[in-house]
């Protein structure tokens, strides 16, 4: 068994057995989704020092990549297009994310059938709509009317969903009663012991809402969804909401867990209360408006942050890209603009460094050439660290659906 191997199964343990089957599964499919999969060790390869450190502090995402970005309705009822997971966010160089962001590009490029000068032409492009972004010194956002490219047609598609049709995709109905689709794809059983403790949950977390009824629990499931997350607890639940089968809301409730970037990084963080309130404090600075019904909350005693389930949620399907370079320049640059705005709108929050800073870190030029040729080196070692996991998966050293396990030593 290789050190990758080891230290992928030491982070993991103690997760929930099945889905943690499932997204070594996910892991094996291909270096991106490795790399989805294992930011914890992509953060300890990061350098300890150097240029990447040399650089404003600023709130990041923590686990910036192609696919951590997507589109969802906010509280204000507008569709956005934003980053959308931050459970691995934290106080980190300006450049952390986008050299996050731009590895995931060349990663993902072999996989698209984009050829690896392409890519890093891509790459160079996206850098410097960053640079505009934040020499702009105006925070902007990426909602319908003013999207393009594949996040035009992502935002558009979303016109013609609704919450009905939504719902009947992830419940059954019957005698006017809903009941969540348990299909081992999106969603596993709870416990009775689960169950009873979520319905309990629900009933004290709704009391202190302007309408308790909304949050009536229907049904629980265990969630299936993302890939570096799955195994952690979390939960699909389908509560009341405005009442009638058409009424009812999904809401994803999660437990959240320390930064993987937090040890690596070896920065002071503000004093949260618990690792919800960071995600959600630093969720509510970097977003233009944040996802409905968000909420840190406690589950059972642990830290968790809840949220609405909605058919506005969505992401890129990158094979889209598939062997369409211009496709792939749209959506990066659109990300490295958003990531720009981001950190722009949270500066100065909670020891963030001012926008002043990160305009006169934008407008230096001994900076950019360093990180991508970074971005080229983590690429590199990504590939290789897959390799030894797809060979670990294969021979069954990893746990693994034993259907999975069984189509890939076919292949091998």
């Amino acid at each position: 068994m290789s050190d990758v191997v080891k230290e992928i199964l030491a982070f993991n343990a103690g997760r929930d057995p099945v889905r943690l089957a499932i997204k070594y599964a996910r892991m094996c499919e291909s270096p991106s989704a490795f790399m989805r999969g294992s930011a914890h060790l992509y953060n300890a390869w990061l350098p300890k020092a150097g240029m990447l450190f040399d650089a404003p502090r600023v709130w990041a995402c923590g686990d910036l990549h192609l696919e951590n970005f997507g589109s969802y309705k906010a509280d204000n009822r507008l569709v956005h297009f934003d980053i959308n997971d931050f459970d691995d966010a934290l106080l980190a160089p300006a450049g952390m994310d986008l050299l996050r962001l731009l590895t995931s590009a060349l990663v993902s490029a072999e996989v698209l059938d984009i050829a690896a000068e392409d890519a890093g032409k891509l790459c160079r492009e996206a850098l410097s709509g960053y640079v505009a972004a934040l020499t702009g010194r105006k925070p902007l956002w990426v909602e319908r009317e003013t999207a393009k490219g594949v996040v035009a047609d992502l935002l558009e598609s979303l016109r013609s969903r609704s919450r009905e049709d939504f719902l009947d995709s992830r419940t059954d109905l019957a005698d006017e009663h809903r009941s969540l689709r348990v299909d081992g794809r999106k969603a596993l059983p709870v416990s009775k012991s689960e169950r009873k403790m979520l319905e309990a949950w629900m009933a004290d977390f709704g009391i202190t809402q302007p309408d308790p009824h909304f949050f009536s629990l229907i049904d629980a499931a265990r969630r299936i969804s993302g890939n570096g997350s799955l195994g952690v607890t979390r939960y699909i639940l389908l509560v009341r909401g405005k009442g009638g089968p058409a009424g009812n809301y999904l809401l994803d409730l999660k437990e959240a867990r320390p930064s993987s970037l937090a040890r690596q990084c070896g920065l002071p963080q503000p004093a949260w209360a618990d690792e919800a309130e960071r995600v959600v404090r630093v969720q509510a600075c970097m977003q233009a408006n944040s996802i409905a019904l968000l909420h840190a909350v406690k589950l059972d005693g642990r830290a968790a942050v809840l949220r609405e389930l909605q058919p506005a949620q969505d992401r890129v399907d990158l094979r889209i890209c598939r062997g369409r370079p211009g496709r792939l320049r749209g959506l990066l640059e659109t990300e490295a603009c958003v990531l720009g705005w981001a950190q722009l709108r949270a500066s100065g929050h909670y020891g963030s460094a001012c926008a002043d800073e990160l305009v006169a870190f934008a407008e230096r030029n001994d900076w950019q050439e360093p990180l991508l040729a970074l971005a080229a080196e983590a690429t590199r070692e990504i590939r290789r660290n897959w390799q030894d996991f797809a060979k670990a998966c294969a021979a069954g050293v990893v746990p693994m659906p034993s259907e999975t396990l069984a189509g890939l030593q076919e292949n091998t």
